[in-house]
């Protein structure tokens, strides 16, 4: 069992199951294959997955749209068959021979996650995703949400990860021969999902400070809540980033922006506390209004006329010594009126 307690960053997971789908491998000609067909061959072009999905009623709330956690788990989806197609572990590490060799694996240092429309029941999306160097140490993994029936980008998402020895467990430069068998898997000119300039992607956030205004202590992993390496999965740090919500704003408002970093690992016998207070905002923000598939976005100026946006920050720590686990940053807006 993997203990994090050392290293700021949670591991690679890839989790979940969804109905009927369907995925290609994005080239020239996009080719198209069905989960239960042979893997394809994949030649370097080959460096975007696209994934389509219709959305279950088991996966929508009490306003008949897809959750957040919903949203979470088809990106985990996605990228884990993204991995997987291009021959890739499926451990759950999405780690290469290399890494195998070596005992390295990536691990989650941080999830972006932007969403302009929730999807309805019975509503077909299209999930893009691809992956591409980050650094010394990194990677990154993109997603761009597409509406099938109207062609609308209704979310997009970004990830970082890391590489860590898994028997030191300290973060690893990733050498040319890890790199020579991811690259030829990743766009071959940089592609973004948030390519403009200051993108709250990228946003540093704010410490914690005391004191709490709100606050969900005792929090305890069901075993529902594991993944197949018996650590808590990604997704449910969502979940318990809510539950310290204030009630008035769940009640009124739907969560358009989250940014979780992760701190450490949690596991099964962990009891975690929530805690969130209002974020203070100077001057104005920008809301992004997005054109076409590819990332692309344009900005208005929300301010003192838009009164109906919270910002909030968040901390998970475990309940005994206050280690942090996670710390996190969400963005809520006025729910539509349907």
């Amino acid at each position: 069992m993997l203990n994090f307690s050392s290293c700021n960053v949670a591991e690679c997971r890839f989790l979940s199951s969804f109905g009927p789908l369907s995925f290609h491998m994005c080239t020239p000609r996009a080719v198209s294959f069905s989960r239960s067909s042979s893997r394809p061959s994949v030649t370097p072009v080959q460096a975007v997955l696209s994934y389509r999905q219709q959305v279950g009623c088991y996966e929508v709330g009490i306003n008949k749209t897809a959750t957040i956690e919903t949203i979470a788990n088809l990106l985990q989806e996605v990228g884990g068959n993204h991995a997987q197609s291009v021959g890739f572990s499926t451990d759950g590490f999405a780690t290469t021979p290399t890494m195998r060799k070596l005992h390295l694996i990536w691990v989650t240092a941080r999830m972006h996650i932007e969403v302009y429309r929730y999807p309805a029941w019975s509503d077909v999306i299209e999930i893009e995703t691809w992956c591409q160097n980050e650094g010394r140490i990194g990677t990154r993994r993109d997603w761009i949400l597409n509406d099938v029936a109207t062609g609308e980008v209704i979310g997009r998402a970004t990830s970082k990860w890391v590489m860590m020895n898994q028997d030191t467990r300290r973060l690893q430069k990733v050498n040319d021969d890890v790199k020579e068998e991811y690259l030829i898997f990743c766009p071959r000119e940089p592609r973004l999902a948030f390519p403009e300039e200051n993108s709250k992607s990228s946003k540093k956030i704010a410490k914690f400070e005391e004191p709490v205004q709100y606050s969900r202590r005792g929090l305890k992993p069901r075993r529902a809540d594991l993944d197949m390496n018996q650590h808590v999965n990604n997704v449910t740090y969502i979940g318990w980033v809510l539950e310290s919500m204030p009630e008035e704003i769940i009640d009124t408002h739907e969560l358009q922006t989250i940014t979780l970093d992760y701190r450490r690992e949690c596991q099964q016998d962990d009891v975690v506390d929530s805690l969130t207070s209002p974020e203070l905002v100077k001057g104005t923000e920008k809301v992004y209004v997005l054109h076409g598939t590819n990332g692309s976005a344009t900005a208005t100026t929300r301010g003192e006329d838009q009164p109906d946006c919270h910002q909030f920050l968040h901390l998970l720590r475990l309940s005994g010594d206050g280690q942090e686990i996670n710390r996190g940053r969400t963005e809520w807006r006025k729910k539509p009126s349907r």
